[in-house]
């Protein structure tokens, strides 16, 4: 039977909501996740919450705005290797991993959750199928990376931003955060190429292709999408990579 209280507690958190889009949860492994102690802190945008070379005792769960894992190179250019939204832990990876390897940042002023490493371990310890949904979603988000690859080696500019586009609208749909037609997507032209390997006058140059074409209505930072089978078509966009319940 569902606690309907937990139930509605449960469903409004960034996490839990990720999670039950990859996987069930049990209302016990639920209550183990609204029970971990995290210390939420509010970040400006441009600022850094976790940076190449720390050793970090936390991970890092976004519970509002825009963050980016990025590197940086040694002649100042950077390298976005994934965009995260609320329900999204960008460094899962430091939990097993000692030392970070690249950068966490915010896009825009965003709020995130800290939640040592230790309690996250004793949790997993307790519920062998949070490890596994965990686990599931490193997984995924590997997945995210072999498609990025492929869009950076074989796609065409204006495949890559379509797609790109596709994806970030399915994620937010999956927690809640777009319309069927559109969302709000805070990420300027300079990092969707930091993103794409494309410079920022290409890019406003293939946003505009998608515009003239009908494909996406951009105000701000509100998106549009009046043709979906379209724009995937376009992008070559097949969800199945992000691994979503049925």
């Amino acid at each position: 039977m569902i606690n309907t209280a937990l139930h509605e507690q449960a469903w409004s958190h960034p996490l839990l909501c990720k999670l039950g889009s990859i996987a069930d949860l049990s209302d016990e492994e639920k209550q183990a996740i609204l029970d971990l102690p995290v210390s939420v802190k509010v970040v400006e945008a441009d600022i850094d919450i976790v940076q190449d070379g720390d050793r970090p005792s936390d991970c890092v769960l976004v519970l509002s705005g825009f963050v980016c894992r990025y590197k940086i190179l040694p002649d100042g250019k950077r390298q976005i290797m994934g965009f995260y939204i609320p329900g999204d832990i960008p460094d899962l990876q430091s939990l097993q991993l000692d030392v970070m390897d690249n950068s966490v940042g915010a896009l825009v002023r965003s709020s995130v959750a800290l939640i040592p490493h230790r309690s996250l371990r004793e949790m997993l310890r307790r519920f062998p199928n949070l490890n596994d949904i965990l686990w599931r979603d490193t997984l995924i988000d590997a997945a995210m990376f072999r498609e990025w690859m492929i869009g950076l080696g074989r796609r065409s500019a204006y495949q890559r931003i379509a797609h790109l586009l596709c994806e970030l609208q399915v994620r937010l749909q999956t927690v809640g955060l777009a319309k069927v037609n559109g969302c709000e997507l805070p990420i300027t032209q300079n990092e969707f190429g930091d993103a794409l390997g494309l410079s920022t006058v290409h890019v406003n140059r293939v946003l505009q292709d998608l515009r003239r074409d009908g494909l996406i209505v951009l105000r701000g930072s509100m998106l549009e999408i009046p043709d979906w089978e379209a724009l995937q078509a376009v992008g070559e966009f097949d969800p199945t990579y992000l691994h979503l319940k049925k």
